[in-house]
């Protein structure tokens, strides 16, 4: 590798990481906005994923300036690729912490309702695997990404439950229907944080490994 390439693909990783911390931030808000009805900090929540959407462009440039440059091999290459499917995981991510905010902000306009569900725990769960799939991208550890994609399922398991609970409230609280429906949503949006997450451990596999693992997930967990 050039030392041209080597200082482009430092300065991508950096804009990466950059990225990442902010959708980490948007997600701690956004669940915060919900948990205590702060229709200000849902509203900041929203507002900032403009930012990320423009970080999610520079990124995008950057791998495209790269490849048409230096034409990467190997590692490089897989890297590059890699970095371009993150980078739209971590958009969506953000997109997805906005929408919970979106539903924060309908729940502070309301009379307030006992949340049915540890919504709050689900959610740490989720930022931890949102962390830890960024961390095995920094350390490049395909054994972390590995134990990523085994929490997954978790993670379904929290929000099927979340489904029996706020299903089981409507029967018994009708007159609550559409701020219950509020918090079903918010873990439906953590579902696929957590799916979201996933697929950036799986590309972290692919890059250092150079194997795409998503179509093997069965195979790993048997």
């Amino acid at each position: 590798m050039t030392i041209h390439l080597r200082k482009e693909i430092d300065r991508l990783k950096q804009k990466v990481l950059s990225l990442s911390a902010h959708v980490e931030q948007a997600v701690h808000d956004a669940v915060k906005s919900i948990s205590e009805r702060d229709e200000e900090l849902a509203a900041r929540t929203m507002e900032n994923d403009k930012t990320i959407d423009q970080m999610e462009v520079e990124v995008e440039e950057e791998c495209l300036k790269i490849l048409a440059l230096h034409q990467p091999v190997a590692n490089d290459l897989r890297f590059i690729i890699a970095v371009l499917k993150i980078n739209n995981d971590l958009e969506r991510i953000g997109d997805q912490a906005v929408n919970i905010a979106r539903g924060a902000l309908y729940l502070s306009k309301h009379e307030p309702v006992e949340m049915p569900f540890d919504l709050s725990n689900m959610a740490d769960k989720v930022k931890l695997m949102l962390k830890r799939s960024i961390d095995s991208l920094v350390n490049l550890n395909a054994g972390e990404a590995h134990e990523i994609s085994l929490m997954d399922d978790e993670i379904d398991d929290l929000h099927h439950q979340m489904y029996g609970v706020v299903e089981r409230g409507i029967l018994s609280h009708p007159e609550r229907i559409e701020c219950l429906i509020q918090f079903l949503s918010a873990s439906r949006q953590l579902e696929r944080i957590a799916d979201h997450a996933t697929n950036i451990a799986e590309d972290v596999i692919y890059m250092i490994e150079g194997e795409i693992f998503r179509h093997r997930m069965q195979d790993f967990k048997a």
